[in-house]
């Protein structure tokens, strides 16, 4: 339980580094003079090497478990990379600075799925991995009224260090505290186990869901709705706090409400589908009115808040196909999807925004992302529906 805990304050700050963005918009616009295409490249970076390292950190839990993984990553990474944000003087050094907090943050929820498929039953999967995002979604509510604040008082160069100090004292907790489990089957050292995994056919329909599900309100919470209240509608970074702070709780609800959904229902597949249909809907009622009111649009991003974060059931879904002695490259695999769609959709948005923004016409640009993340969402959920149901009892 230690172990549990220490990584559970890790995932906190594993949730904080991918949002915090929003927030320090305005600051980080002024004092370095970054546009909203580097900021969306920004936290593209920590989404892209987040994903790519999951190729690393699969094997790295299979053979040298979850304790030494989680630690020396965290520590070198998200250190590292914090310390760099803090003293970054162009655009490009926060760019690489967030990607060095991605490789950071990338095995902290892993190390936990690791030892939540070792440890305990399989029909307790979705509620543990659920809940355990739910805690780590206090990361979210950091990174927004609370950072406004601090940032205003003390300046974000000096919260970034403190941030730095806090993530390496949480990184040596890490390795003292956390145990590594003893999984069936023994070290899985086949170099081609990935494509095992890959080649799984009950897999291939949910990969869209993995791809896309997550990456809509990761993207909008964590970049987008900071630009769209600053430019659309003149808000300042402490309003703008405000307003993500609520989507940020109830992304908490939300992953809370999931964790028992799949065996109160039997479900997980349909579970799943509703979830995105209600993120749909919230999707396409602010793609058809771009220039809503700010109480419209913060509560059609509380409703995607809410609908959107059923990672934990889409994780279960999938490990239910998944064989003991892959769990690890499992895991990483499967959240290789979900992160690599989060980051090629912060970068694709990026350049849609660009390619869209007309002068004069500040919503012209964020109506097009909208519609590129509803259009994702719809796909996802179409693909989704051929996907075979994973019953938590299949009586």
């Amino acid at each position: 339980m230690p172990g549990i805990i220490a990584l559970a304050f890790a995932y906190v700050m594993s949730q904080f580094y991918r949002s915090f963005l929003a927030v320090l918009t305005p600051v980080l616009s002024s004092e370095l003079g970054m546009t909203n295409n580097q900021l969306s490249q920004a936290l593209a970076a920590w989404f892209v090497v987040f994903a790519l390292s999951q190729f690393l950190v699969g094997p790295m839990l299979d053979r040298l478990g979850p304790k030494l993984t989680a630690a020396l990553l965290f520590f070198a990474g998200a250190g590292g990379g914090a310390a760099m944000f803090a003293v970054a003087s162009a655009p490009w050094m926060v760019i690489v600075a967030m990607g060095a907090i991605g490789l950071g943050c990338s095995p902290v929820l892993m190390a936990t799925l690791y030892i939540f498929r070792a440890e305990f039953s399989a029909k307790r999967f979705a509620f543990l991995s659920s809940t355990f995002i739910a805690f780590g979604n206090a990361g979210n509510l950091l990174g927004t009224s609370p950072l406004a604040s601090l940032a205003d008082a003390y300046g974000w160069r000096l919260v970034m260090g403190g941030l730095c100090a806090v993530t390496v004292a949480i990184a040596v907790a890490t390795l003292l505290l956390v145990k590594n489990p003893h999984v069936s089957g023994g070290p899985d050292r086949d170099n081609g186990s990935y494509w095992r995994v890959f080649s799984i056919p009950a897999l291939w329909p949910i990969f869209p869901m993995c791809l896309f599900g997550y990456a809509i309100i990761a993207n909008i919470r964590g970049l987008w709705a900071g630009p769209y209240f600053d430019q659309v509608h003149g808000l300042a970074a402490t309003e703008i706090g405000s307003i993500t702070f609520f989507v940020a709780v109830a992304m908490v609800i939300g992953s809370l409400a999931y964790g028992p959904m799949d065996t109160l229902f039997n479900s997980r597949k349909w579970v799943v589908l509703g979830g995105n249909g209600l993120t749909i809907v919230a999707l396409a009622a602010w793609a058809f009115n771009p220039l809503g009111s700010v109480e419209f649009v913060s509560g059609a991003l509380v409703v995607m808040g809410l609908a959107g974060m059923f990672y934990g059931v889409v994780m279960a879904h999938c490990m239910a196909y998944v064989p003991a002695d892959l769990t690890g490259r499992g895991v990483t695999l499967i959240n290789f999807f979900s992160i690599g769609g989060t980051g090629l959709m912060q970068g694709l948005s990026g350049f849609v925004y660009d390619a869209s923004a007309v002068s004069g016409d500040e919503v012209s640009g964020f109506s097009a992302v909208i519609w590129l993340y509803l259009a994702a969402s719809v796909f996802a959920s179409v693909v989704y529906i051929f996907s075979k149901d994973a019953k938590p009892s299949p009586s």
